[in-house]
């Protein structure tokens, strides 16, 4: 179940809020002048999550492997990127 919540209640009903995600899988969307900013979710929602995204990234890492042309190498990649 998704709720939402002004920041302003969401810090004076934190303690509730934290039991409410952590034991009845509630998640919460915190709001300021009602807009969305942030979310609570539960570590199980959050695992899930990460789990998608790990899967979608390996998919990216196939399509890219997948495609024409020659490899970049690494060290060049990074200087390209600037990391």
């Amino acid at each position: 179940m998704l709720n939402k919540i002004t920041t302003a209640d969401a810090r004076k009903k934190l303690a509730n809020i934290i039991n409410r995600v952590a034991y009845s899988d509630e998640s919460f969307v915190l709001t300021r002048r009602g807009e969305p900013i942030a979310a609570i979710v539960s570590m199980k929602e959050l695992n899930m999550l990460q789990d998608i995204e790990d899967r979608m990234d390996v998919e990216d890492a196939w399509k890219a492997k997948n495609e024409p042309g020659e490899p970049i190498a690494w060290e060049e990649l990074k200087k390209e990127l600037e990391l």
